[in-house]
């Protein structure tokens, strides 16, 4: 684990019925559970392990507007205000803070996409300032290098993946909800076609709705019922140094490394975008929908081990309801971390920030991005299977936009005007003219 995971106490019995059932605990199930149980809804809240203990807890923290595809960018200007509004309510500190981001570059290439981004951002409110030379060299005098620009986003903030989604699973407990830890559910239950239940390790729910938030688990839970979900699992390995560097940004981003500061005082280190793709029956099976990601992103993906294989994450296989199923032969995925990638990371971050070679190593780490062939999530409620909502695919997004996405979950559920347009999440995109449509990220 990155950092020790925030824990909650939660119930050990699961209810006869409820009126939604979300299916996975990180971020985005629990904000999901979150605006549904505020709105008065009974939902319970199911996770296999723990809280928040998979990609939710093992990412940069970064909450950001900056550089966001076109598709999310109103998600992410909304969860920013969610976030504050969240941790009003519930009471304790999600970690989250509106410090800004910075972002430096040499390269002219990088630097006038940027601009390019800035100049469509600001038609939509967002706060992004390009920094001309002299103000990246002040804005980044930590590196004690010049820098041709960058850009400074002021209103973009972090927050802290070790207590974000336990805390937020606490907000589902304050107002009614039920959140059940260490419980798989196994499928679905169908009558007529449509959902009429849950089934758990530990006995059926009742309900007409299911909300599978499960993140790289998603697509074989979905391929039960013939519901075709395309989906990749990138592993990121990152690590974090120790308190004891001062006067560093609190979020830098340049081409090299990215450098963020972590709760404790401590530092995030990693290299954006960059990861192993580990072979698994899935992403075999989803190949060609993905050359197009992989064709973009060649550069910084490179192919991984048979570890995501082994974890049986992202089967093709059938299983039996009544018998244990992968998620319960895998509570928690915790990969090895690419022992290449950490030292590069590392060496990276140091000649970037002098002051990070003064300071040790506190951890190093590994989680799966689910990511769909066009880097924009899944967020719909016609799976083709009625009452069965598909809430996966972030890519890499999801921890900062988690807060708007169960929000726009919750809006669909419940009849009300949706916080933003849906369309650009629908699953059907897929079949049509999106395919190939890459997001930059």
């Amino acid at each position: 684990m990155p950092a020790p995971l925030h824990l909650i106490q939660t119930e050990s019995s699961v209810p006869a019925q409820a009126d939604v059932v979300v299916v996975g605990a990180g971020i985005v199930g629990v904000s999901t559970a979150y605006w549904l149980a505020r709105a008065g809804i009974k939902v319970v809240l199911l996770e296999k392990g723990m809280v928040g203990a998979e990609q939710s807890s093992r990412n940069w923290g970064w909450c950001r507007q900056q550089n966001r595809d076109a598709r999310e960018l109103p998600l992410s200007t909304r969860s920013l205000s969610l976030w504050e509004d969240m941790t009003a309510d519930i009471g304790e500190s999600l970690g989250f803070r509106r410090c800004g981001l910075l972002y430096l570059t040499n390269n002219q290439t990088e630097l006038d996409g940027w601009a390019r981004w800035g100049k469509f951002a600001r038609g939509e409110g967002v706060d992004t300032r390009m920094l001309n030379a002299t103000e990246a060299a002040q804005r980044g005098n930590a590196t004690h290098r010049k820098w041709l620009g960058g850009v400074w986003s002021p209103t973009d903030g972090i927050a802290d993946p070790s207590i974000a989604a336990p805390v937020i699973a606490k907000g589902v407990l304050k107002h009614g909800g039920h959140v059940i830890q260490n419980c798989a559910a196994r499928g679905v239950e169908l009558s007529g076609g449509a959902i009429c239940g849950i089934i758990t390790e530990r006995g059926t729910i009742r309900t007409s709705q299911v909300v599978m938030a499960g993140g790289v688990w998603a697509r074989s839970f979905l391929n039960q019922v013939g519901v075709s979900l395309p989906q990749a699992a990138v592993r990121s390995s990152i690590l974090s140094v120790k308190p004891g560097a001062s006067g560093l940004p609190e979020a830098l981003h340049t081409e090299d490394a990215s450098v963020t500061r972590r709760g404790d005082g401590g530092y995030t280190l990693a290299i954006s975008g960059n990861g192993r793709v580990d072979p698994t029956p899935g992403i075999l099976k989803s190949s060609l929908e993905f050359l197009p990601m992989f064709a973009r992103r060649w550069r910084q993906l490179a192919p991984g081990d048979f570890q995501g294989w082994r974890y049986g994450f992202d089967t093709n296989s059938k299983w039996k309801l009544d018998r244990p199923t992968p998620m319960e032969k895998t509570r928690i995925l915790d990969p090895r971390p690419d022992a290449g990638t950490i030292h590069k990371t590392l060496q990276n971050a140091q000649a970037l920030l002098p002051a990070l070679k003064n300071v040790t190593v506190q951890a190093e780490w590994a989680g799966y991005i689910d990511s769909t062939p066009d880097g924009v999530p899944v967020i719909d409620p016609e799976s083709g299977v009625p009452g069965l909502f598909i809430a996966a695919g972030f890519s890499g997004h999801g921890f900062g936009i988690g807060p708007g996405a169960g929000h726009l979950v919750a809006d669909i559920l419940l009849g009300r005007a949706p916080i933003t347009e849906v369309e650009q999440y629908k699953l059907s995109r897929f079949r049509k003219s999106a395919w190939g449509k890459v997001s930059d990220f």
